[in-house]
């Protein structure tokens, strides 16, 4: 059970990982080549990515807090 828990945290965190570096690679292409309303919405999306990399890694953290407190 504690091994299946571990697998699932290590696989959102790799999952926000990528989105992270998706996410950075966008905003960089949105502020550096892209221009007009194309860098524009590369940005947003950016943002968007990068949040929800947040979201679900803070997800994965919580579960495995909460995991450990109703054990001890």
């Amino acid at each position: 059970m504690a091994q299946d828990r571990a697998a699932a945290r290590r696989r959102r965190l790799l999952g926000a990982g990528i989105l992270a570096l998706v996410g950075l690679a966008l905003l960089a292409l949105g502020l550096t080549v892209a221009d007009g309303p194309l860098a524009g919405l590369e940005v947003a999306l950016a943002i968007a990515l990068l949040v929800t990399s947040y979201v679900v890694q803070r997800m994965a953290r919580r579960e495995t807090l909460y995991a450990d407190e109703e054990r001890g």
